[in-house]
């Protein structure tokens, strides 16, 4: 007998909910949208009839006690995600939470040990890890398609910086670039070369209009066997999300790295080609993996603890850019 879809709740009414993570559930083939909650009822109201999610609630405390409901999402701003991806544990809710996972490695590591002593699933929705096509990258450099690995290089820019009342923009919420957009590169690196970083320099523009937080940076994180990522981030800049992948010889070239078209080049020993892909939704491909180690009894696609290790590399990039130095990156371990 099939088991049933997993029920899942919403806690928030963000946009990135409402424009992809929602829609990729609804598609999805092991998961439904059970319930939304907001502490504005009526915005929770005007999401579940716009996009026929059957239960709305009125405060994320209601949400998390009913009992129809298996898994939460959690797109709350940053600062919160710590507090109630642990509150959800309790209420023996399997947790997908937002990146950045947290606000610092503890608050992460908090949130994996508290969902680990519930006994519930734990995952950092990095939609894009879930494509195939990362797979494929992998694939290609352990086969040697581009020699011995030399560096990477990853961008992930946009200009959002008019909008000064955006959650983005405020310190004590989590906002700033490496938060928002720095966290894809980072994890990125670490998916690719499949070793955590060791330092971190990073330089950033700090705007005092923008409640003094990174609206651009651009930073070196360093890895072991003389590995290196660099790596921009900003959102005060034009948009742009790419990445590159240098061996010794050849490259992999990925011009839409997190949103986008999936297609990459290879440039192998002098021969270029195109790694197509069909259309497939990584929000979708990351509700069903999530949902499988759950119904399926699946493990999870990436430790728990990797979350908490993106945010020491974080961390590290956090004090560089404030400080003006260079930071190692703290082992969680």
């Amino acid at each position: 007998m099939q088991p049933q879809p997993l029920r899942w709740g919403i806690l928030g009414a963000a946009n990135i909910a409402e424009r992809a993570v929602i829609p990729g559930i609804q598609a999805s083939l092991w998961g439904r949208v059970a319930a939304i909650a907001s502490r504005d009822g009526d915005k929770a109201q005007s999401m579940a009839e716009r996009l026929e999610i059957p239960v709305w609630y009125g405060t994320y405390e209601d949400l998390l006690s009913d009992p129809n409901i298996d898994a939460i999402y959690i797109p709350l701003p940053n600062h919160l995600h710590a507090e109630w991806t642990v509150r959800a544990a309790q209420a023996g809710k399997h947790v997908l939470c937002e990146k950045p996972a947290a606000l610092s490695a503890v608050e992460a590591l908090r949130m994996v040990e508290a969902c680990e002593s519930a006994e519930v699933k734990f995952a950092e929705a990095f939609m894009y890890r879930y494509h195939p096509r990362y797979t494929k990258i992998r694939q290609l450099i352990a086969e040697g398609a581009i020699g011995e690995l030399r560096g990477m290089h990853a961008t992930f820019t946009f200009n959002n910086a008019q909008d000064q009342g955006n959650i983005r923009y405020q310190r004590q919420m989590g906002g700033g670039s490496l938060y928002d957009v720095g966290c894809y590169p980072i994890s990125a690196a670490r998916l690719v070369f499949g070793t955590e970083p060791k330092a971190a320099t990073v330089t950033a523009l700090i705007s005092d209009a923008h409640d003094g937080v990174d609206m651009m940076a651009s930073g070196l994180l360093e890895f072991p066997d003389q590995l290196a990522l660099t790596f921009d981030c900003g959102m005060w800049a034009d948009f742009r999300n790419h990445l590159e992948i240098l061996g010794t010889d050849g490259r992999i070239e990925v011009p839409h790295a997190f949103l986008g078209p999936a297609n990459f080049r290879v440039w192998s020993r002098g021969e270029e080609r195109e790694e197509e892909f069909p259309e497939l939704n990584p929000y979708t491909l990351q509700a069903d993996r999530f949902a499988q180690s759950i119904l399926h009894q699946e493990p999870l696609a990436f430790d728990p603890m990797d979350a908490v290790r993106n945010m020491a590399a974080l961390d590290a990039c956090l004090a560089s850019a404030y400080q003006g130095d260079r930071r190692l990156v703290q082992r969680t371990d």
